[in-house]
């Protein structure tokens, strides 16, 4: 089983990162980009065959190291 774990900056949080990206695209003549925030993905490849447990050992991991969860926000896909 696998699990897709997108991590973001929470809303309000500054995204020094994404600010560089948007820049480079204006100079790159991309127009128009108003907003760049960039996160990370993380994909898992876990054992066991039970959706339900395995989302929450997931978010058990985003909680203990995946993600800070006092500037970022997490979801987590089991596919």
């Amino acid at each position: 089983m696998r699990a897709i774990v997108h991590v973001m900056l929470k809303p309000g949080v500054l995204d020094p990162q994404g600010e560089a990206v948007r820049h480079a695209l204006g100079s790159l003549g991309f127009d128009g980009v108003n907003g760049v925030r960039q996160g990370k993905v993380i994909e898992l490849e876990l054992a066991g065959d039970d959706p339900k447990t395995a989302e929450a050992q997931v978010a058990e991991m985003c909680e203990k190291l995946l993600a800070n969860t006092v500037i970022e926000s997490y979801r987590v896909e089991i596919v």
